[in-house]
């Protein structure tokens, strides 16, 4: 089918990836490489970080769980120190393809946020959010989990985001930068993109359009 829509992901794509903040904690205190990403990774969809994405837990319960289990694995962390290393800095080039491609395309956004900092971007100073905020405004549709109450990857925020934007998931492309997100996309239909270096990403992307996003 002809492409109708472009849905992102927003941190680690529209963004810097808030594992590279992760992984500076970290190493300032001495607890190994991706620690923070395992107690996450440990029952996924029942963990502290799943539950407040989903609004379940206040930002104090959640402080106090996530201390929990990661004390449990071997080093304990606050929740509110890592809520403190999620808002990344929009990545410019990344957001001048948003605004190209929504002026051809219905945009959308599906981020899994949490109910703490600025917006759908999470971020904790003025200067941050004014510029996530100039972003959001490009899309035409956003999804936040913190709202919907529903994460990536439950399969229906994926179909709730075509449902908004008015196509079928073969008329879309979905870019995140964590494989488990895109699994269910393309279980959907839509065609993927997983974000890592954003040349490369915007290069796939501007391959399945057929036509460039950049000068």
């Amino acid at each position: 089918m002809t492409i109708r829509a472009i849905i992102w992901d927003f941190g680690g794509v529209l963004t810097s990836s808030p594992f590279e903040a992760f992984n500076r904690h970290e190493l300032a205190n001495g607890i190994p490489a991706d620690f923070i990403r395992s107690v996450n990774a440990r029952n996924p969809d029942t963990n502290a970080w799943a539950q407040f994405e989903r609004s379940e837990l206040t930002l104090d319960q959640f402080d106090v769980l996530f201390a929990e289990e990661s004390a449990a694995l071997g080093h304990e962390i606050a929740g509110r120190d890592v809520i403190s290393l999620l808002g990344g800095e929009v990545r410019p080039m990344m957001a001048e393809a948003l605004r190209r491609c929504s002026l051809r395309y219905k945009v959308g956004c599906i981020t899994n946020n949490v109910p703490a900092g600025r917006g759908p971007g999470m971020v904790l100073d003025n200067a941050a959010a004014n510029a996530v905020r100039d972003v959001m405004k490009m899309f035409h549709h956003i999804i936040e989990s913190k709202r919907a109450g529903i994460r990536k990857p439950d399969p229906r925020i994926y179909q709730m985001s075509c449902d908004a934007l008015g196509v079928h998931p073969r008329e879309a492309i979905y870019l995140d930068d964590l494989g488990v997100n895109l699994k269910p996309a393309r279980a959907l239909g839509m065609q993927t993109i997983k974000v890592g270096e954003p040349e490369i990403a915007l290069a796939e992307l501007e391959a399945l359009l057929g036509h460039p996003l950049r000068d």
